[in-house]
């Protein structure tokens, strides 16, 4: 009997997503492990695979589709011998009836092995066709392209089959993207009709020729939901500052850098401040377990270890992957794991078990100049640490004036598991751990 592909969970939390792409068409043969479409949540763009073999005999979810329950029939596998006449639909169950067969339009017959322009009628602006250039499309008419270099594109209304790839094998990148937009390539037609004002914008405040509406993706909705949901109703937070002075973090790093291998041969490192600042984060927190917290209802849990969630900015919001067992991990691991993970994130390739859980958050700022700011609490953790720009600074020392290059850095802690005296300890410990960083050894 035709056998339902549905929408999978690639997370415990997870309730819907974006089904971004089908990389088989129905009519294909498909075989258990094959990838057969792209995922999007809230965090990463995941591949789906077959896990049975057949034929795909129906696309029940178009690519593009947004806020597809988990669980929900997305495709129809038939088995030997069967036909389309033997799918019904009412049997799927999942709200499979619900989701109308897509119907082609002049545009999409037009396009022909293009991927789809951004869907603009929301916004009243029809989706551009092809304006020329090089396109790079696939063996199978598909035009390669990065997820990110779709999203950017989707976003600023750009045509892919207009650009030419510059990424592996012709591959659509995200510097093509933004070459595209400065050269003005694959843009919307100049005849398009005046915009229309986005869902709940006073048009009398802002006239709809007078802003770019840029669509929430999930990863954004998910982050205001969440963050509100933090601040506002369940977390009573406080935050805790305190200076450190950087002299000796800084002689170290200087030294641990300078016996690293010249750059381009194996074993070369750089050490960041950011890598001292995240093991000396961990060392406090087995110093003080209280601060290592969680809060339920029913109990609050001390975490045995340090797992600490490092905050990624990547397009279109904020991501905090997690080095586990920080305290059980050298400068040199923590600086690999924390780069590879960063570009990953980037790219949005973490796997869900890589950024979901952990027990402490770091957000760092310094690079951007800011001195000092409170981050709100990422849960379940019971705290995160803001830091701030290392500078010189005029402070005094044996009762003389002298200039020293100190950090603000800010605990926000969560008032249910985290206390008032438990942060300052922390703080305390974290400082001796940055000012002296032997003291780690011990």
């Amino acid at each position: 009997m035709p056998i339902p592909v549905l929408m999978p969970a690639l997370s415990p939390t997870m309730e819907e997503g974006t089904l971004a792409k089908w990389l088989k068409k129905e009519g294909d043969t498909v075989s258990s492990g094959d990838v057969i479409a792209e995922i999007e949540t809230d965090k990463a763009t995941m591949e789906v695979e077959a896990i049975d073999e057949g034929t795909l005999g129906k696309i029940l979810v178009p690519e593009g589709t947004e806020n597809v329950k988990v669980n929900e029939p997305i495709a129809v596998i038939l088995e030997d011998g069967e036909s389309a006449d033997d799918i019904d639909l009412s049997s799927l169950g999942g709200g499979a009836q619900a989701q109308p067969e897509p119907q082609p339009t002049a545009e999409s017959k037009a396009a022909q092995g293009a991927t789809e322009p951004m869907a603009a009628a929301s916004a009243g602006t029809p989706a551009p066709g092809p304006v020329g250039g090089q396109s790079a499309p696939s063996g199978d008419g598909r035009i390669k392209a990065s997820p990110l270099a779709k999203r950017l594109a989707k976003q600023e209304g750009i045509d892919l089959a207009a650009i030419k790839g510059t990424g592996p094998h012709g591959r659509i990148v995200k510097r093509d993207i933004e070459n595209a937009l400065k050269e003005g390539v694959g843009a919307p037609a100049a005849s398009a009709p005046a915009a229309m004002p986005a869902a709940g914008i006073d048009e009398r405040l802002y006239p709809a020729d007078s802003y770019v509406a840029v669509k929430n993706d999930g990863m954004r909705k998910t982050i205001a939901k969440r963050l509100h949901q933090s601040f506002n109703q369940e977390v009573p937070h406080f935050p805790l500052n305190i200076d450190v002075e950087l002299t000796n973090l800084l002689n170290a790093r200087a030294r641990i850098n300078a016996a690293s291998p010249p750059k381009g041969e194996e074993g070369f490192y750089k050490l960041s401040v950011n890598d001292f600042i995240l093991k000396a984060s961990a060392m406090a927190l087995k110093a003080v377990p209280q601060a290592n917290a969680t809060y339920t209802d029913e109990a609050i849990l001390l975490h045995k270890h340090a797992d600490i969630g490092v905050a990624v900015a990547i397009e279109g919001g904020l991501i905090t992957p997690i080095v586990w067992k920080a305290e059980t991990k050298g400068l040199l691991q923590i600086s690999a794991e924390v780069k590879d993970m960063a570009k990953r994130a980037r790219e949005k390739k973490l796997k869900p078990e890589e950024y979901q859980g952990g027990t402490f958050s770091v957000s760092n700022l310094g690079m951007f100049g800011i001195k000092s700011f409170a981050s709100i609490v990422n849960q379940p953790h019971g705290a995160i640490m803001s830091v701030g720009a290392a500078e010189e600074r005029a402070v005094v020392r044996d009762g003389q004036i002298v200039i020293r290059t100190m950090m603000t850095v800010t605990l926000t802690c969560d008032h249910r598991v985290v206390d008032g005296a438990t942060g300052a300890e922390f703080l305390q410990k974290f400082k001796l751990f940055c000012e002296d960083p032997a003291a780690m050894l011990l």
